[in-house]
This record gives structure tokens, C-alpha cells and sequence, in this order.
């Protein structure tokens, strides 16, 4: 190979770093034609030469390609169906999965090349894939080469993974070794030194098309020249496989042009002897196609279009899926000539395709191009729906608003009131502010016109997730219980599931348990009748996450193979984040720290370049729950200080936690700068499933920077919550709350209180099973001066020995109505009410607190 000596060593020793497990992206960029497949071929013979296998997947020009084209080629040449890695149910969640399914695939296969060329013209789910890929090389034994033009791609190149060639023009010596030495110079002056013009100039001064008087001034001049000098039949064929595109089906092109295959036979070898195509029914370069369709007068293309697109679905009229998207590119050509109807109806095949493919932004692309086909107003209606949901799924939320919105415009315009529902539940209900802002009103404005049935019902859910949102928990309970009556009386799973979630959302806290665990066995059983694996673990994470908040931690834990069973059905790092996120919860609340800290880290690592905010609350709510229990490390103290704004909803939550962090840190002044920010308790906006924890929190961090009209306001928002265990959506469990109680009481001065509700909270962790609240508690009550008297604690020791009152009286030589009032002083004091609960406290009392350490909670791994 000429003039890439240096390119090539830098191969050989990525491709050596591959096969030791130092996995890399390589960027080759470069205009047409100078040598970026040539390069890539070199790679791959020496890789094939060392033993290692070769994927190659190849992007093509025209825009009628299947979605994930590219990779679908890689998959089907290492023995894999592409059909079933991509299936999925059109659901953002499943794309996700299929992204780490691939990924794991290809890391995962020992040591591999994969191949990507022409990038610059891949769709964008294909570019979204490789991004994924770029960011789990790291010990994988795999290479990939991707080579494109000028367009750069900024964010592969942040990858770490990630190295660049930039190919450029030969020079003089490189020329003369392609050429004839004496016209080198010639030729360089013309071709800029580019490898693939250099080539075809050599060509022409091979073959008589060279004219020194008029010199090519591209690429696409000789290939021009050349055609002219193949037979009218390999000319016809050459360009009926031009409209088909660089790779082509030899059937289809031979249909187009009436011919059978074994005809055009021998003018494809003519086509191959004179460098337009090769062996594998592929254009030697797309430069080459490109001549050759540029030389079609405008009927000759327009009558090809139309012949390719008949032959493609007579050829494949078995199997269209993996060509509808060509074949509605041939007929938008023909769209100007009568045939918008036929082009539309293509296109919106090829769009609801791609959407099925989970390519949706190429749905998007294909919706917008049917929308430009004149469709009537009813149909445009529709198309802007689906674009809608299309560009949801992509993330492209400013033309899902705007699709959405115009899509509501031609339903009133039609007087289509079900088509208006359709239109505002594209929009779905979500932490951007800005979408909800534009959902909404929409929403409202469907609802006013009255429909019925499993739309309603769907309508209402959908507002009371905005409602959700917008922190209207009132207008949330209403919404929602309406919205699960007419869902149940409907009969419509869809509108159920819709309706379900709402009504989880509306009764969150201590005092929606029952309810929530009730919502959780009607979601699973809806999954179990419609096999819905995604329906299970929604109500199996419920359940869990309702049985955590009831202190049922062991119950909780039971649950788990289940969850992970569902979430396997599912796939994907979303669902698998939900299970991290509450296996780790487990965990902590057990104390099994270092396993929380290591499944917690997997989940955040997992999640955080997708959905970065929830990625990182979570995280770092469980952060803070170890801090609690053994202090808070560097990585927890970095978190506490790196800027980050969290969703306007989780603010309060974010800056109260920061603030623990810090304080149990050793940074007081830090914590108070950071506590501050939260303003006036009465002005705290938080959401009704972070009241508890937040507030919880805020005990913790106003008792230790000594804030006491905080704290005492803190405490009297905590005090309807006696009795109930602080949690926050399933992410950190915080304890008893008559811990917290206690904590606060203490810090006030108020022993008394804080020993009677220290010990309920002992009492609590104990039952839970929470070790180390359980020793939280008991060293809280350690430091508390005694709210017994001697007598009365030689009293309390004789209860739990379960003496009775007239045997106490006897062995301490005093009268049993003595003894009698001496325990009802004990149970006054303590605040219980029972002897055994007397009982009980005396051990707990009697009990050494082990394994503890200044500002914190028993160690525990």
C-alpha cells in the first residue's frame, strides 16, 4: 500500500492493544477517494492474518437503507439474526436494551475488528449505537475502524477510547509510484494528490479516454469518459444499478431493465473489467455512482426510479420489511409525477418500520417526508401523531411539542375530538418543565370535550402526571382515582397500566402503603394476563418499595428474585438501573454496607450518561444513608461539592443531602453555607413522597450545626409520622422516624422525649431488622442522663428478669403497692405500656454498643 506507512503502524498497534484487551474506537476521516476504505481493507488483513475475526458493515449513500443498517450487516457476518437483536416493542426502554445487547455482543466475542465505512452516511440510530459501543471498550478485545468524510463527530471523539486519522493527499513520490513517473508531476497538479483521481487520471491515460487538451476536473469526468466506452446494454444495466444504489441485487437491476439475470451475466463482467463495479455487485467507490447517475438525462431517471421500485417489490414481495424505505425513496422521486399518493403510503410504511425497528429518528425523518406529500387533512392529522411519538422516543422534544400541537390544530379543523385526545398524549408528562408546560393545556383542552372510555381514562391519567409534577397533589388524588375507575370499567390494558402508575403517583408516604401494595397486586396481575414483562416489574418494584417504607425489610428482600426475573424479561439499562437502585436500598437498610456501595456504583455507572439527574439523585441519597452509618468518604465529599443543578422538584432534597454530607464530613461551615440555600422551612417545595426523608435529613443536619428553631419546626412536621420508617422512592431507606424524633428531642434538651422515642426507635430498627439504626439508637440513648431513678431502674432489671410486682416487693424489702407504682412511674417515663415492652428496654439497655464510631452508627459490611 502506497504512502501509508505511517497510518498502518498506528493500526498494527491498536489492532496489537485490541487483542491484550485495550479496546478503540478509530476515527479515519478524509474526503472522497482518498483512501479511507483502501486503509480499512489493509486493517483488515491484518488482523485475518493474526487469527482475528472481521465484521464489516457498510453505509450506503442513498437514503433508502433498512434502519441500523450497518450493524445489521456486522451482526448477520458473525452468525447473529439481526431480525431478532433488534425486535423489540417500540418502547425507548428496549432500545436501550437492544443497545447493550449488541454491545455485549461484540465486546464480548474475543478479539474482533468490526469495520464501519462511509460513516458520514449512517442514520442517525446506527450513530447513537456506535456512541454506546465507544463508551464499553474499556477491556474489551475488540478494534473498530469507522471511516467518514468531513463531517466530525464530536461527541466519540470525548471518548477516551478514542483515536484519529486524518488522512490527506499523496505527494509527489507517492504519485510516481502509481504512475507513469514522467507525467507524475502532471497529475498531481491535477488530482491534488487525492489516491482514488490519481488512480482514475492512470486509468484514462490506460485506456484512450485521456484528452490533454480537456483534462477531467473530477472524478466523476473520467467515470464519465468510461462509460462511454462500455457496450448500450452494460451502459443500461450500469445505470439501472446506479438508481438501485452502490450495492445492488443483480435481480432487481435486471428486472428493471427487462432482462433475466442470466442475461445481464456477462454485462456485468464487462461493467467489473472496466473498474466501474466488482465482484460483490457494488460500485468500485460511490464517486463512481455517482458519475454514472449524473450522467441520466432527467426522464431516463425518473423512468428507472419508477422500474427499480417495481422490480424491488415484485423481487421481495415475501419480505418488504428490509426494503421499504428504498422502495419509498424510489417513489418520492416520482411524487412530482402523479404518484404523491403511491410515495406517501410508502413512506409511512417505511416510517411505522423504523418506529418498529426502534429507529426513531429515521421514523422521524420518513414522517416528515410523508407530511410533505400532500396529504389530506384527516391524514395529516395522524402522520403529525406519530411523528409526535416518534421524536419522543428520540429525545427531540421541541418537534414532538411542535408535532403535537399541529396535529391538535387539524383535529379542530376536522372536528376530530378523539384525534385531539391523540394529539395531547403525545406529550407525555416528564421532569422538563417545558414539555409539561406545553402538555397541559392540551390535555385540559381534550378532556373538555368529553370523550369516553379508555381515552378518558387515559386523558385523566396523563393530567394527573402532570399534576404529579407540578407538586398539585390534590388535583393528583382526584385525576387519578377517576382515571382508575373508568380504565377498570373500560377494559383496556393500555389505559389500566396508564391509570395504575397515576394512582401509585398520588398516594405517596407513610399513609399510602396499603393502597400502593393493593395497586401492586393489580399491576401484577394484569401482567401476568397480558404476559407483559415491563407491567411485572413496575408491580414488583411497587410492592418492594411499599413493603421498605412499612419496615418490612426481610419481606423486602424476599421479593428481590422476582424483580430481577422481571427486569431480565425486560432488558436494558433502565430497568436494570430500577433493580440496582432498590437492591442496593436492600442492602444498606440491612447493613450490608459494602455490597450497597458496590451495587449502588454499578447502577449509577450504568445509568448516568442516559438519564444523568435520576442517576444521580438516587446515588447520591444512597451515599448519604453510609455516610449516616460510617462517614461520609471522598468520593461522597466530592459529590457534596461539585456543581450540579438538579430538576427544580428535587432541589430541596439535593441541598439538604449535600448538607449532611458535608457536615458528617467535618466541614460545618460548608454545611451551613449549603443549608442556607434551602431557606425558611415554611418555604421548602417538596414533593409528597420527599416530605418524610427530607425532613428526617433536616433533623439530622439542623441538631448538628445546634439550628434549633429549625429543628424544633422540623420536628413538629415529623410528628404526625410517629411510627412509620423514612424512604424516598425506593433509593435510601433513613431509618425510624422516632430515631429521628429522638435525635431532634435530644439536641433540644428535652431528654425525657428523646429517651421514650429513642427507645421506640430502637424498638423499630430492631423489628425491622436494621442493624445499624439499631445501634444509631442505642448510642443516642447511651448519652442521655437517665430519666429513671435508681430505684426505678433496679425495678425495670427485676421486670425483665419477669419477676411480678409481689416479687419485686419482696426482694427489695419494700410493700407491693410500692412496687406497683414504682412500675407505673417506669412505664409513664418510657411512655410504653406494657411490662414486656419494660422488659425488653432493660436488655436492649443492658446490651454493650459494639463496633462504634465517633458521628456514627455501628460498622457493618
Amino acid at each position: 500500500m502506497v504512502g501509508r506507512r505511517h497510518e498502518l503502524d498506528a493500526l498494527a498497534a491498536w489492532l496489537d492493544g485490541a487483542r491484550a484487551g485495550a479496546g478503540r474506537l478509530v476515527l479515519c476521516s478524509g474526503e472522497p477517494g482518498i483512501g479511507k476504505t483502501r486503509l480499512a481493507q489493509e486493517l483488515a488483513g491484518l488482523a485475518l492474518a493474526g487469527g482475528t475475526a472481521v465484521a464489516w458493515g457498510r453505509c450506503v449513500e442513498t437514503e433508502g437503507a433498512p434502519a441500523f443498517w450497518p450493524w445489521r450487516q456486522v451482526l448477520r457476518s458473525l452468525g447473529a439474526d439481526p431480525d431478532a437483536v433488534f425486535a423489540g416493542n417500540a418502547e425507548p426502554e428496549d432500545r436501550f436494551r437492544i443497545f447493550d445487547d449488541v454491545a455485549r455482543l461484540l465486546t464480548g466475542r474475543g478479539e474482533l475488528v468490526v469495520v464501519l465505512d462511509d460513516l458520514h452516511w449512517a442514520d442517525e440510530p446506527s450513530q447513537r449505537l456506535l456512541r454506546h459501543l465507544a463508551d464499553q471498550l474499556t477491556g474489551a478485545k475488540l478494534l473498530v475502524f469507522a471511516a467518514y468524510r468531513e463531517r466530525v463527530l464530536p461527541d466519540l471523539l470525548r471518548s477516551p477510547d478514542v483515536g484519529r486519522l486524518d488522512l490527506r493527499g499523496f505527494g509527489l513520490a507517492e504519485v510516481r509510484e502509481l504512475t507513469d513517473p514522467g507525467d507524475a508531476a502532471a497529475i498531481l497538479e491535477l488530482t491534488g494528490g487525492n489516491p482514488l483521481f490519481v488512480r482514475e487520471v492512470a486509468l484514462a491515460m490506460a485506456d484512450g479516454t485521456w484528452r490533454p487538451d480537456r483534462p477531467p476536473r473530477t472524478v466523476l469526468d473520467v467515470v464519465t469518459a468510461r462509460l462511454d466506452l462500455v457496450s448500450a446494454d452494460c451502459r443500461a444495466l450500469v445505470q439501472a444499478a446506479a438508481i438501485a444504489g452502490r450495492d445492488f441485487d443483480l435481480g432487481v437491476v435486471a428486472a428493471a431493465i427487462g432482462r433475466s439475470v442470466q442475461e445481464c451475466l456477462p454485462l456485468f463482467d464487462e461493467a467489473v473489467a472496466m473498474g466501474l463495479a466488482d465482484e460483490g455487485h457494488r460500485f468500485v467507490h460511490a464517486l463512481t455512482r455517482d458519475a454514472v447517475e449524473a450522467s441520466l438525462s432527467s426522464a431516463d431517471r425518473i423512468r428507472l426510479h419508477r422500474a427499480v421500485a417495481e422490480a424491488t417489490q415484485a423481487r421481495f414481495a415475501g419480505d418488504l420489511a428490509e426494503h421499504v424505505t428504498d422502495i419509498a425513496r424510489h417513489w418520492a422521486v416520482l411524487a412530482p409525477c402523479g404518484e404523491a399518493a403511491t410515495a406517501r403510503a410508502w413512506t409511512v410504511r417505511a416510517a411505522e418500520e423504523a418506529v418498529r425497528r426502534l429507529a426513531y429518528e429515521e421514523g422521524v425523518r420518513l414522517y416528515q417526508a410523508a407530511l410533505a406529500l400532500d396529504p389530506g387533512d384527516t391524514e395529516r392529522a395522524r402522520l403529525r401523531i406519530a411523528l409526535g411519538r416518534a421524536a419522543y422516543f428520540a429525545g427531540d422534544l421541541a418537534t414532538c411539542v411542535d408535532a403535537a400541537q399541529r396535529a391538535a390544530d387539524a383535529a379542530r379543523a376536522v372536528g376530530k375530538p378523539e384525534l385531539l385526545g391523540e394529539a395531547a398524549l403525545v406529550l407525555e408528562a416528564a421532569a422538563d418543565g417545558g414539555l409539561n408546560a406545553a402538555a397541559t393545556p392540551l390535555c385540559e383542552e381534550a378532556l373538555a370535550v368529553n370523550p369516553t372510555g379508555a381515552l378518558r381514562a387515559r386523558l385523566l391519567a396523563q393530567r394527573a402526571h402532570l399534576a404529579f409534577y407540578a407538586g398539585e397533589q390534590h388535583r393528583l388524588d382526584a385525576l387519578s382515582t377517576e382515571a382508575l375507575e373508568l380504565a377498570r370499567a373500560s377494559g383496556d390494558d393500555r389505559a389500566l397500566v396508564d391509570a395504575l402508575r397515576a394512582r401509585q403517583e398520588a398516594c405517596p408516604g407513610p399513609h399510602g402503603i396499603a393502597e400502593r401494595l393493593d395497586l401492586a397486586a393489580e399491576m401484577r396481575a394484569l401482567a401476568v394476563r397480558t404476559n407483559s414483562p415491563r407491567t411485572a416489574m413496575w408491580g414488583e418494584l411497587w410492592r418492594i418499595q411499599a413493603l421498605l417504607e412499612s419496615g418490612s425489610l426481610a419481606a423486602a428482600a424476599e421479593l428481590l428474585p422476582a424483580l430481577r426475573l422481571a427486569v431480565a424479561r425486560v432488558g436494558g439499562p433502565v430497568s436494570a438501573w430500577h433493580l440496582g437502585v432498590v437492591t442496593a436500598c436492600v442492602a444498606q437498610a440491612q447493613g450490608r454496607y459494602d455490597e450497597a456501595r458496590d451495587v449502588a456504583r454499578g447502577a449509577f455507572e450504568r445509568m448516568r450518561t442516559i438519564e444523568p439527574a435520576p442517576a444521580r439523585g438516587a446515588y447520591m441519597a444512597l451515599r448519604c444513608a453510609l455516610a449516616r452509618m460510617q462517614g461520609p468518604d471522598e468520593e461522597s465529599i466530592a459529590h457534596a461539592r461539585a456543581p450540579f443543578e438538579p430538576p427544580p422538584r428535587f432541589r430541596m432534597m439535593a441541598l439538604v443531602s449535600r448538607s449532611f454530607l458535608l457536615l458528617t464530613g467535618g466541614f460545618p461551615d460548608e454545611a451551613a453555607e449549603v443549608y442556607r440555600r434551602l431557606g425558611r422551612i415554611e418555604d421548602w417545595e417538596l414533593p409528597a413522597f420527599f416530605e418524610v426523608p427530607a425532613h428526617v435529613m433536616g433533623v439530622l443536619v439542623t441538631a448538628g450545626l445546634g439550628l434549633k428553631d429549625d429543628l424544633a419546626s422540623l420536628l413538629q412536621l415529623l410528628e404526625p409520622f410517629r411510627g412509620a420508617h423514612a424512604i424516598g422512592l425506593g433509593v435510601a431507606y433513613m431509618g425510624p422516624v422516632d430515631l429521628a424524633l429522638g435525635i431532634g428531642a435530644a439536641a433540644l434538651g428535652d431528654h425525657e422525649r428523646a429517651a421514650a422515642d429513642l427507645t421506640a426507635g430502637l424498638a423499630m430498627a430492631e423489628r425491622a431488622g436494621a442493624p445499624g439504626f439499631a445501634a444509631e439508637a442505642r448510642r443516642h440513648l447511651a448519652k442521655q442522663p437517665s430519666v429513671l431513678s435508681p430505684r426505678e431502674t433496679e425495678v425495670a432489671a427485676l421486670v425483665a428478669d419477669g419477676l411480678t410486682n409481689r416479687q419485686i416487693a419482696e426482694r427489695l424489702y419494700i410493700s407491693e403497692r410500692t412496687a406497683q407504682n414504682h412500675v407505673q412511674h417506669v412505664l409513664t417515663k418510657l411512655g410504653f405500656a406494657t411490662r414486656s415492652q419494660i422488659a425488653a428496654w432493660s436488655v436492649r439497655m443492658s446490651t454493650p454498643v459494639s463496633g462504634v464510631a465517633d458521628g456514627g452508627a455501628a460498622r457493618t459490611s
